[in-house]
């Protein structure tokens, strides 16, 4: 009757085999339980399996009903899949009785994309919070819509024997669930519940149990009540949480943290609470609320007025508001109970990966926690939470981790394996498999002994996943990176990728652009094939090679590195560069008010006798100093802090004036070199300064000048595509400016999206272009 009714005739039609092959993202999404669903549905018979590459289907019918079947996997498929490629084949039939699903393929080559962790589904938490349910309450409650994924995942494919969850044996419930092909936990990994699952205990300060499941969590609540600071094991590793509204707790933190004023995120119990605090808009919204649940970048609301009580030790200075909501089932418990932000950051000291292990954990947190509320699920690699900014009605993300990490970039052809070992801050790697370039989540700074062993342990568990061995390594040109000292260790060739075409190449990467794009590429720092720090460079390039065509005026920077950290040695650097030893005399200045006389003597005699002074083009350190010119920042605690008071002060304008510049042609032996000369612009704001013109004003003629001289270099040049790349591009005023002066004088802009502007991106440049020269080499010899 139901044959009748689709339109079949069984009897009449053909038998067929339909043998389909399915890559992209499709382990760990109920990809498998939904096509076994769908075929019981249409009546074939066949299995499906997972292998190293995807899924693979094979399904007996008529062959109507297989081409149906066929075009409702796509269009059907489960919320988080992703299809990146098909392949389909009639065979003749095999004779199958009944479909199943089958056991792993191990035998194929391992390039399925691994699923992130995904947030918690409102169906499970409907069922945490049913008082009648067996999971009531219970924090690891999951299924195929939700929960871990790339933080327990070992090995590939990706089942249960795969996880970290192997160690925990399903009771019979859970085992009834797992093998119903109605139940949403059908071959759901990580199932478990209170009977058979993990659990979680309450560790006081000297690391004894004090309470266990359910009251290990009413303990901790209390106690984040009470002013303390709870260490929590996530689903990636460990948080630091504390009342938000307290002044003397987020003070502590600070101390013990070692953080002394870059801005903490904090988690919200609902939208509507973020609401009273912040401007929230549509894209802002949704990325709350979406199964990645980042930690999003939003705009404190002026006539918040108190509603929700804030200490201002969160984010000192700032007008941005760094915020999540929970994501998975123990934050929405604990948000449920405590009912009002709580800070939720990185469980680590400054510059240290994030602890995932519970000795490890208490080893490293325990002069920075008062208690650590843990449990028995392990954690097989620590993954961050995101950070994401909305630029333009889109996301960009500033940190890729929880919920985005490790979806790849797809390439339009064949790779060879090529490891990219990423840059030194920052630091992400990048592993090309076929035709996929995964990129690691955030790994950080290589600063320390802590964080080395990290970024060691996660190449090799890179390496592990996709049982690739890389034929090359890609670095930075930098000697002194760890990243480039490890590379050098490595038994396979080495590539060195310039820092700045590295950014510019990830960019067009992510944007799909293969051909030839004028890169407008402004950061902090990258070692130049000239052997100076460069950081204010326009390239021409294409993804294999570049031709520097301009940058900014060269200005020295005393005491190299140190100035980093001193905004105010920067500024002396840049007058310097202007009137020579004349700007030791601008005693007005509040950059030469921040030091002392003595200190002043040998700063004078590292620029007249340039003596670790070296020099540099990086528009991230005329930020740096033009905010000291300004009295914003003389000193900072972290990277981009000075910059970040830069950006904020423009909102208090909407000048549209700029200042003056110029842009000098010089001889190159490929092409015209542009010298953008900032000299006089640097002479207006002084003059500005004096007149007594507000920050604000300032400010923002300061970023109209920079977006001037993106638009004056790319009507020089000639060149369609610009892309945009670089730490400076995480600047929102900044970015969405040039992005609609240049549309506006008929250019196609192109800026960061899923990849970071910042140095994260760096790894999949090295790949990339790594990749573009062997190729090009290959072509080469071909055609000799």
């Amino acid at each position: 009757m139901a044959e009748a009714l689709l339109g079949y005739d069984t009897k009449a039609e053909e038998q067929k085999r339909l043998h389909i092959k399915i890559r992209g993202a499709v382990q760990g999404v109920g990809f498998r339980p939904f096509v076994y669903r769908l075929a019981c549905e249409l009546g074939l018979t066949g299995w499906v399996r997972n292998s190293g590459a995807g899924v693979v289907i094979e399904a007996e019918g008529p062959k109507r009903r297989l081409d149906n079947f066929l075009l409702r996997i796509r269009n059907e498929r489960p919320a988080h899949a992703v299809i990146r490629s098909e392949e389909s084949v009639f065979l003749e039939k095999a004779g199958y009785r009944h479909f199943a699903i089958n056991a792993s393929d191990l035998t194929e080559e391992k390039t399925t994309l691994i699923l992130p962790d995904i947030a918690t589904c409102p169906d499970c938490l409907q069922e945490m919070f049913d008082p009648h349910d067996r999971r009531y309450l219970y924090p690891f409650i999951n299924c195929t819509c939700c929960g871990p994924r790339y933080s327990i995942i070992e090995v590939l494919p990706y089942d249960r024997k795969h996880t970290c969850m192997k160690k925990f044996n399903m009771c019979e419930d859970c085992r009834n669930e797992y093998e119903d092909p109605l139940c949403r936990r059908f071959h759901a990994q990580p199932i478990a519940c209170p009977r058979c699952g993990p659990h979680m205990e309450l560790w006081d300060s000297d690391g004894r149990c004090i309470a266990g499941r359910n009251e290990a969590m009413r303990i901790a609540v209390q106690a984040i009540r009470q002013g303390k600071i709870v260490a929590i094991k996530g689903i990636g590793g460990f948080q630091l949480m504390a009342d938000a509204g307290n002044d003397d707790v987020i003070s502590n933190l600070r101390k013990r943290k070692q953080r002394k004023q870059k801005p903490f995120a904090m988690m919200f119990p609902s939208l509507e609470s973020i609401k009273q605090l912040c401007c929230v808009s549509r894209t802002e919204r949704q990325l709350l609320e979406s199964s990645q649940a980042p930690i999003v970048l939003l705009k404190r609301r002026e006539d918040s007025g108190g509603r929700i009580n804030i200490s201002p030790c969160v984010a000192p200075g700032n007008p941005y508001y760094g915020i999540m909501l929970p994501y998975t089932p123990m934050h929405h418990i604990l948000m449920k109970e405590f009912g009002a932000p709580v800070v939720a950051t990185s469980g680590n000291l400054s510059d240290e990966p994030i602890c995932i292990d519970e000795k490890e954990a208490f080893d490293r947190l325990h002069t920075v926690a008062d208690l650590f509320l843990v449990h028995n699920r392990p954690v097989v690699r620590y993954v961050d939470d995101s950070v994401v900014r909305v630029m333009r009605d889109r996301a960009m993300i500033l940190r890729c981790a929880r919920g985005y990490a490790p979806l790849p970039i797809a390439w339009p052809e064949t790779m060879p394996v090529i490891l990219g070992l990423g840059a030194h801050l920052k630091n992400t790697i990048a592993l090309s498999v076929q035709k996929n370039i995964f990129i690691s989540q955030h790994i950080g700074e290589l600063e320390s002994k802590l964080s080395f062993d990290a970024f060691k342990k996660t190449v090799s568990s890179f390496k592990r996943l996709y049982e690739s061995a890389p034929a090359l390594v890609a670095c930075d040109r930098h000697p002194d990176y760890l990243s480039t000292v490890f590379a050098k260790k490595a038994a396979v060739p080495i590539v060195s990728v310039q820092h700045h075409h590295a950014h510019l190449a990830a960019c067009m990467a992510e944007n799909g652009v293969f051909s030839k794009a004028l890169g407008v590429v402004w950061d902090g720092a990258g070692l130049g094939v000239d052997g100076t720090i460069w950081g204010g460079e326009f390239l021409l390039s294409t993804l294999s090679e570049f031709v520097r065509i301009g940058h900014f005026r060269t200005f020295r920077l005393p005491g190299g590195a140190a100035a980093i950290k001193e905004p105010r040695r920067t500024a002396i650097g840049l007058l310097y560069e202007v009137f020579g030893q004349e700007a030791f005399n601008l005693n007005d200045l509040p950059c030469l008010k921040a030091f002392t006389a003595n200190e002043l003597h040998v700063i004078r005699k590292m620029l007249v006798r340039g003596l670790n002074a070296p020099f540099t083009t990086s528009v991230g350190r005329l930020f740096d100093g033009v905010a000291s010119l300004m009295g914003l920042h003389q000193r900072i605690s972290f990277e981009g802090q000075a910059a970040m008071a830069l950006e904020a002060a423009v909102d208090g304008s909407t000048s549209d004036l700029s200042y003056s510049f110029e842009i000098f042609e010089e001889e190159n032996e490929q092409s015209p070199l542009y010298v953008i000369d900032w000299s006089i612009m640097i002479k207006e704001i002084l003059k500005d300064l004096k007149a007594g013109v507000s920050c604000a004003i300032i400010a923002r003629k300061f970023h109209n000048s920079l977006v001037e001289i993106v638009v004056a270099v790319a009507r020089r040049v000639r060149e369609e595509k610009v892309v945009l790349s670089g730490g400076c591009f995480q600047n929102k005023f900044l970015t969405e400016a040039v992005v609609q002066r240049l549309c506006k004088e008929g250019f196609n802009p192109y800026w960061h999206r899923r990849v970071p502007p910042n140095d994260e991106g760096i790894s999949l440049g090295q790949v990339v272009v790594a990749s573009r020269r062997i190729k090009d080499l290959r072509s080469t010899n071909g055609n000799k």
